[in-house]
């Protein structure tokens, strides 16, 4: 071999050495600096993001309790527009039959629940109540039904009530107080027993209510802001 090719060919395994050479100080594409570059980036501070995932699990919690109530809002709108609605077609039926064409709830009504006034102002009388809130009316209760909304759930449920229906399962279904809803009530002037409040200790409306039907009757405390001022109180004297 010629000096010169000889010359030729040490050039070029230096080349390659200076390549080779450059290449190894590159890291891998697999390597534990690519992996750590790579996780700084997807979180550049290291810290941990478990509350942010946290804060957006409470969030779409409270959005979904938010949209169940008004969803069961709906659903009593709905019943009371679907039964106001049979309401005024039964009335249209009667009057063009010839009837009156009332439709007075007394004459559907089972015999012993609407109001009779005691003959004798009781002493103590036990009742059974269904609250019918509606938005801000409750404290610590959310309520999305509007105050127009729940009087025409309240009276829809006193119809049925009258009708016969069953009063606890109509309390465990619509109260906005807490079921049972069973209250013991002394009289003015009267010693409470044990277990019974002071008619003074009620909401006007309740007492006002309470004794002056006899028992087995139902009535009804319209919202009243002083007398009424959590909505409106469907009652069932027991005793």
């Amino acid at each position: 071999m010629s000096p010169r090719s000889m010359i030729l060919l040490l050039a070029v395994a230096a080349s390659l050495a200076f390549v080779g050479a450059g290449s190894a100080k590159a890291a891998p594409a697999g390597s534990a600096a690519t992996a750590a570059a790579d996780s700084s980036a997807v979180n550049p501070s290291g810290a941990s993001d478990e509350p942010a995932r946290g804060q957006a699990a409470d969030s779409v919690k409270a959005a979904d309790e938010s949209k169940e109530r008004a969803a069961k809002a709906e659903k009593e709108a709905k019943e009371a527009r679907e039964h106001a609605a049979k309401k005024a077609k039964k009335n249209k039926t009667k009057a063009a039959a010839g009837g009156k064409g009332t439709g007075k709830m007394e004459s559907a009504a089972k015999a012993g629940t609407m109001p009779v006034k005691p003959a004798v102002m009781p002493e103590r009388v036990q009742v059974q109540h269904i609250l019918i809130g509606f938005s801000g009316s409750v404290p610590g209760k959310s309520i999305a039904r509007t105050k127009e909304e729940a009087k025409a759930l309240a009276y829809q449920i006193l119809e049925r009530a009258r009708k016969g229906e069953d009063f606890d399962e109509l309390v465990r279904k619509y109260t906005d107080d807490s079921p049972p809803g069973i209250y013991g009530m002394s009289g003015a002037g009267v010693a409470p027993a044990a277990g019974e409040y002071p008619r003074t200790g009620m909401v006007p409306a309740f007492g006002n209510v309470g004794f002056s039907i006899s028992p087995g009757n139902i009535g009804i405390a319209d919202y009243d802001p002083t007398a009424s001022p959590f909505g409106w109180h469907i009652i069932k004297r027991l005793k």
